[in-house]
């Protein structure tokens, strides 16, 4: 049993890994990395966030998101605001928009390739295992 939940383990990762690399390539190309995609794409779904509620959306500690943060202000893709008491709050520029816009395409086509085998009943039966899994502890 042991085992099995191993190579189970092995085989989460391994898929990860591949979007991983991927996505990296793929986002290279239209001139971000995962990880400014990935902070770009929480900061749209929840324009106004603080650094502490977007650094859990994007599993990242708050001073690393702090970090890129600040790289993507340099870039004029994300501008910060004062918020309440001592909150910053962030939002996507137009660059912004746009390099995530670009990226959400690129993500779209890594993970079409991706999950092409699995019929879309597949699809919803593995996101609810995942969201599960993922919920649990």
């Amino acid at each position: 049993m042991a085992g099995d939940l191993q190579v189970l383990g092995r085989a989460v990762k391994q898929a990860q890994y591949r979007h991983h690399r991927a996505l990296d390539s793929g986002l290279a190309a239209v001139g971000t990395t995962l990880a400014q995609w990935d902070a770009l794409r929480a900061i749209d779904r929840d324009p106004g966030s603080s650094a502490r509620a977007l650094a859990e959306r994007t599993f990242q500690t708050e001073q690393a998101f702090g970090t890129l943060a600040s790289r993507l202000v340099a870039r004029g893709l994300v501008e910060r605001t004062p918020g309440r008491g001592r909150t910053i709050e962030h939002r996507l520029t137009v660059a912004g928009a746009k390099i995530l816009a670009a990226g959400n395409k690129v993500a779209d086509s890594v993970l079409a390739d991706s999950f092409a085998a699995l019929s879309a009943a597949e699809r919803i039966t593995l996101l609810n295992l995942l969201e599960r899994v993922g919920s649990s502890g």
